[in-house]
């Protein structure tokens, strides 16, 4: 059963994660009354630059320098970006110069320019971050362990990081779920050169790490999300969907099905804030819908094209965004399983070639989708409605990796 969630965890969607935006901050102080902002935090492909951009004044802009190429992260409510450069070793955060306040049946903003936090994080090679339930996570692959932040004082500028060991360094996530921690373990099988180390499961661990539970098998796990009451993990088997049960986490992996096609996996997956499912890869031209809760588990939609990148909807939560590279923007209906509208955005950017190769990246920002167009050096503003092109904004060198912070609020 699909659920539709509520209450505290819709406003959470609405003020939180990738649909957020903005106005000029001398306008929202000059008056008294509803405000929705929208800021763009961009990367670029080549250089370490991060520009951000008042969405309705794309004039209003700041740079801030990296180490290296960034993949970003609206973080802490959306009052933090956290700018990952995995080749770098270095994690960059930034004040979005937009926060809320929370009371009930609504939320204060306060919006001022952003800022470079002081602090830039250092590790080898930092790759998933995990940001759930007041928690800020980042797991340092090469390191053997991850860094614990607490959201709530980063907000506030504060950074003081707690570090989760683990057994063995690898490629996974650490994850905070009701009173346990949940990390992915590795193998201790020996492998050489650039061989990676064999993945195993999830376990739950106290927050020393020290286990406190079983392994739950999970082959290769890569790729994990919330949606209302679930943490979901992409397994070569199929979907591991955890939840909180009076011993401890409470694992089922939802199989793949025969009828899906073979030797194919999940291992990129986005979780809804408003209804209880997920959207997940299903090879290079498929996506997949998971309901964790009822059959059929899995509902897959192909593509006909390879895929690019592809987005959840907050506001609109059956709606999720998928570019294929052909450069066409294609609106799926999640609850139908289908493709209900389609429209060209971009010239065509094939997937042949390295996985880094610069390609456009999607995000939210309320009624519109911002879709980074590297080659053309620009930023390309797609209604939701009906996938026509609102206007572009140019920025100098490659733009690639991108996130939107913001929301709606009142000011007083």
């Amino acid at each position: 059963m699909i659920r539709i969630l509520t209450g505290a965890s819709t406003l959470a969607l609405m003020l939180a994660g990738t649909a957020m935006a903005q106005d000029s901050p001398d306008h929202d102080h000059a008056h008294e009354g509803d405000v929705t902002l929208y800021r763009l935090f961009v990367g670029d492909h080549a250089g370490g630059q991060v520009t951000a951009i008042d969405l309705s004044d794309p004039d209003r802009r700041w740079t801030f320098e990296t180490t290296g190429q960034t993949k970003l992260f609206p973080v802490a409510g959306g009052a933090v970006v956290a700018a990952v450069q995995s080749d770098d070793d270095a994690v960059h955060l930034f004040d979005s110069g937009i926060s809320f306040e929370d009371h009930g049946d609504h939320a204060d903003i306060e919006v001022t320019d952003p800022t470079a936090i002081d602090t830039v994080l250092t590790g080898p090679r930092p790759f998933h971050l995990v940001d759930h339930d007041g928690q800020v996570v980042i797991n340092y692959d090469t390191g053997g362990y991850a860094e614990v932040i607490d959201g709530a004082a980063l907000a506030r500028g504060r950074i003081d990081p707690q570090r989760f060991p683990q057994a063995r360094a690898h490629h996974g996530f650490v994850a905070p779920l009701g009173d346990a921690w949940l990390s992915t373990v590795a193998s201790d099988e020996e492998v050489t050169g650039d061989a990676s180390v064999p993945r195993l499961g999830l376990q739950a661990f106290d927050a020393e790490g020290q286990p406190t539970g079983d392994l739950a098998p999970c082959t290769g796990i890569h790729g994990e999300a919330f949606s209302g009451a679930y943490l979901v993990a992409g397994c070569k088997e199929g979907v591991l969907a955890v939840t909180t049960g009076s011993d401890g986490p409470v694992y089922e992996m939802l199989d793949y099905p025969a009828d899906l096609p073979q030797d194919v996996t999940t291992g990129t997956i986005l979780g809804s804030n408003a209804i209880q499912m997920f959207l997940g890869n299903h090879g290079p031209d498929g996506l997949v819908v998971i309901d964790p809760v009822d059959e059929p588990h899995f509902t897959r939609i192909s593509l006909p094209f390879r895929r690019i990148d592809f987005a959840l909807d907050p506001v609109r939560p059956a709606h999720a965004y998928v570019l294929t590279e052909d450069g066409s923007l294609h609106r799926i209906d999640m609850l139908a399983g289908e493709i209900e509208a389609s429209a060209n955005v971009t010239e065509p950017y094939s997937m042949d070639g390295h996985w880094n190769d610069p390609r456009p990246r999607l995000a939210m920002a309320g009624d519109e989708i911002v879709v980074t167009d590297p080659n053309a050096g620009l930023i390309r503003r797609i209604s939701t409605e009906d996938l026509s092109e609102l206007g572009t904004i140019e920025v100098e060198g490659a733009p690639y990796n991108i996130a939107v912070a913001g929301g709606s609020g009142v000011v007083h």
